[in-house]
């Protein structure tokens, strides 16, 4: 996992970011669910890459080229690719008069600088709700305006990164800790949306990330919660450990963090359930049905646009 940025420690360990929607408009993986034309973006200046249609079919696809970062020597291809992403879902999704959730980790750095720009060269009014101590620190660096859940229990978009992308948009969150505040500012979110490098698509949760789903748990309850969870579904489980400090990492709500190596493919909406069931569990790193589109920044310089699939149900169009 790349480095994070400079407010992207604390307690000595790097800090990064339900079944159903808590709270918001309901959510959906549509063309137009953005208001946008289809299912991707064409930017000013650039071709359109020939190989997407026009319309925002389900389970659509999109890829966008952008001139707005031009490539710089110091910044890896990864890198680079997180800040085309940023850039180009800023663009597409932020608008005055909005509430947004502030994700964690390196991705989001390049989202928080976007919005910066786009309120000081457009004026635009936009209130900040944090995931993280790492989240709060990068918005007042910015001078964007500060709030939290009391003051604003409804957010309008929560944008943020994933450690992994599967097919069906399932996430697993929580490399970096922060994976139960992520949560529920995305789940208070009437939208949710993505942002990632290349290397976080999978076809399967688990091709590309092998640090396992983090799990959030109490600490009295971390060696217990850890034997119930490989009893039930297998693999191994590691508390983690901090780097510059001696012994475990603790996330912003004093809680331990355990990481849960599964070994094969599983129904993660089930799992998910069960594990958080668990007595002394907080909260899995399975963000699942959650994310509405992903923007991932691909290594040639475009932006590939994914939105969740959708079923006909009965004759009624319903999100997965």
């Amino acid at each position: 996992m790349q480095r994070p940025g400079p407010f992207s420690t604390l307690y000595g360990r790097v800090l990064a970011p339900l079944p159903g929607r808590a709270g918001g408009a309901a959510s959906g993986g549509g063309g137009n669910l953005w208001g946008l034309p289809g299912s991707h973006v064409q930017l000013p200046g650039r071709a359109q890459s020939g190989s997407v249609g026009d319309t925002g079919s389900t389970g659509a696809r999109g890829r966008v080229s952008s001139s707005l970062c031009p490539a710089r020597s110091t910044m890896s291809k990864a890198e680079e690719a997180k800040k085309l992403a940023g850039h180009v879902a800023v663009k597409n999704h932020v608008r005055n008069n909005q509430v947004l959730g502030i994700g964690s980790g390196s991705t989001i750095v390049h989202a928080v600088q976007q919005i910066a720009e786009r309120v000081k060269e457009e004026n635009l009014s936009v209130v900040c709700i944090p995931t993280s101590f790492q989240a709060r620190q990068l918005i007042l660096q910015y001078g964007l305006t500060l709030s939290d859940l009391d003051r604003h229990p409804e957010i309008d978009l929560a944008i943020d990164g994933a450690d992994e992308v599967d097919a069906d948009l399932n996430l697993i969150k929580g490399g970096g800790g922060c994976l139960t505040q992520e949560k529920i500012v995305a789940g208070y979110a009437s939208h949710f949306i993505v942002i990632a490098d290349f290397r976080k698509n999978s076809k399967n949760l688990g091709d590309q990330w092998h640090k396992g789903i983090p799990l959030e748990v109490i600490p009295m309850a971390y060696v217990p919660v850890s034997r119930a969870v490989t009893r039930k579904f297998g693999g191994e489980v590691e508390l983690r450990m901090a780097v510059n400090k001696a012994g475990p990492v603790v996330t912003d709500n004093g809680n331990f963090i355990l990481d849960w190596k599964f070994d094969r493919v599983h129904k993660w909406n089930e799992v998910n359930t069960a594990i958080k069931m668990i007595p002394g569990v907080v909260d899995t790193g399975l963000f699942i049905n959650m994310a509405e589109r992903v923007y991932f920044g691909m290594q040639d310089g475009s932006v590939d646009i994914r939105e969740r699939p959708r079923l006909i149900l009965q004759g009624a169009e319903r999100s997965l």
